[in-house]
């Protein structure tokens, strides 16, 4: 969209991308940044969950306009919280691999982090079959690690757009335009259902649906 906001932001939480860089996605095009697509189809997705009550809170929203997403759920949380991970696929939405606990691959021996996203893909296939989509948390994995899970048949989910709802250095105001100034057709989009980022995530997520419905677009799980 036109008049897109700052494209990247320095704060506590360190440097990142609000919207990615397009030569990041040139350097590294094994990944999946963006899905593009005529019908105007957008890809929300929500990190670190299954979490008691702000997932249900999160799906609620997404029931209210009928949008679907991807959930990248946390292994040890799916162990914790196995019927609130039941609820997300009945309600329609896809499943995503994101660790078993949450490893920053650039700072995890390789056959650690493979052993983590195994046993997270365990905990997946106990209460619904196979997911191979994955995304690394904190979007940090090694090209070798990168390299054997894409051999595995997973697709790897970066994003297009960070909300940056994790941040509390930012306002619900700022995390709000963060994605519905720089959304297009097939952006993925991630949000957190987490405790840190609820705060923003409140106020951020029943108006972007809005705004998303206003505008035309749809938003439809990754596959």
């Amino acid at each position: 969209m036109k008049n897109a906001t700052a494209f990247f932001k320095y704060s506590s939480m360190g440097f990142y991308w609000v919207k990615t860089n397009r030569l990041v996605k040139t350097i590294f095009p094994n990944y999946v940044w963006e899905i593009p697509n005529a019908p105007n189809k957008v890809y929300l997705t929500f990190d670190d969950g299954p979490t008691p009550e702000i997932t249900q809170w999160t799906l609620n929203q997404l029931k209210q306009y009928n949008a679907k997403a991807t959930f990248f759920c946390i292994g040890n949380n799916i162990e914790n919280h196995p019927q609130i991970f039941k609820k997300v696929l009945e309600d329609g939405h896809a499943i995503g691999n994101h660790t078993f606990n949450h490893l920053n691959g650039w700072n995890t021996e390789n056959r650690t982090y493979l052993d983590n996203v195994n046993a997270c893909a365990a905990s997946i296939e106990r209460l619904t079959g196979k997911s191979l989509l994955f995304r690394p948390p904190y979007g940090k994995v090694k090209k070798a690690q990168a390299k054997i899970l894409r051999n595995l048949g997973y697709k790897i989910i970066m994003w297009d757009i960070l909300s940056a709802d994790f941040d509390p250095a930012i306002t619900p105001e700022k995390c709000l335009e963060n994605v519905t100034k720089n959304i297009t057709a097939g952006s993925v989009v991630i949000f957190h259902d987490s405790v840190k980022g609820f705060k923003n995530l409140e106020y951020v997520l029943p108006k972007t649906l809005a705004f998303l419905k206003e505008k035309g677009f749809e938003c439809e799980v990754i596959r």
